[in-house]
């Protein structure tokens, strides 16, 4: 079996966290065989902290939260109103997370999730500096730690590429500021499947599994055996994620900001079964070398 804790995105099976679709999404979680759910905390003010943690104590399952921020709450910003707003939501999410039981909050936690029509400007990247080095530390005292995901050119500004997050937590210049990788991503920005990985190193701490379309495992044209073999080079045992869209299942706000107006599949859980299938075998023949 991997090593590595597999977890599904919460919207392979419901595009909202109602109390009602929170219980079907853990279930379905621990019926798949996931070890952690992630959720997205777009939709944070309908989600009944308490009762949600309760369920995932039930099920067993670990929980890591995600999110990106607006154009109206954004740290990346020039200006000091929407750089608050955005550091509001961040502080907010974050003990979220804790009150979730979760210690890993990751994300476009840098910036909005949409398309900007200028480079980042030189205010703007101190902004996202300033912020997250506050955020780091307040997470360090929880004992918990921050992800960098590292978005397309259409998604943000601020980090497209591992080498460019690499620069960012420099700058942060906290330990518990963690890369994440995101294959889906990677495959626009990056030259290939293997150096990122290996660029990051130790300093990975959590990882999203998903096709060039955002579909099936497998029915894509990603080279996921580079990618689990560059992983397992590295010794990689963090999470390792799955996550997937369709129009099948709509968030009433993250669906927009991510373009999901394809229907890639209709059957969240055979989907979700399917993937953990595909990356535990992936996983096993990646570990394996013979001599």
């Amino acid at each position: 079996m991997p090593v590595n804790k597999l977890g599904v995105h919460a919207l392979v099976f419901a595009g909202g966290t109602t109390p009602a679709e929170v219980d079907y999404i853990i279930g379905e979680t621990e019926k798949s065989g996931y070890d952690l759910v992630e959720f997205s905390l777009h939709d944070s003010p309908q989600l009944d902290v308490a009762a949600a943690r309760a369920s995932l104590e039930a099920a067993g399952l670990g929980v890591v939260t995600s999110r990106g921020l607006s154009f109206t709450a954004d740290v990346s910003s020039d200006d000091s109103a929407i750089v608050a707003r955005g550091a509001t939501l961040l502080h907010d999410s974050l003990a979220i997370t804790e009150q979730l039981g979760g210690t890993h909050f990751t994300g476009a936690l840098y910036s909005a999730l949409g398309k900007y029509m200028r480079p980042l400007s030189t205010a703007g990247r101190a902004n996202v500096v300033t912020v997250l080095k506050e955020l780091a530390t307040e997470a360090a005292g929880k004992g918990m730690t921050l992800g960098l995901e590292i978005c397309n050119r259409y998604e943000t500004n601020v980090i497209n590429t591992a080498a460019d997050a690499l620069r960012l937590a420099d700058d942060i210049g906290e330990d518990n500021v963690l890369i994440h990788l995101d294959s889906y991503h990677m495959n626009i920005e990056e030259d290939d499947f293997v150096r990122p990985v290996k660029l990051v190193g130790d300093r990975l701490g959590y990882v999203h599994i998903g096709e060039n379309h955002r579909g099936y495992l497998g029915s894509g044209h990603i080279d996921f055996a580079s990618f689990f073999h560059a992983l397992a080079d590295i010794s990689y045992t963090g999470p390792i994620t799955f996550e997937s869209f369709s129009s099948a299942v709509v968030s009433p706000t993250l669906s927009n900001d991510l373009a999901i107006w394809r229907n890639l599949w209709n059957d969240g859980p055979e989907l979700a079964t399917h993937a953990h299938e595909y990356m535990v075998n992936i996983i096993d023949g990646s570990s394996r070398v013979y001599s």
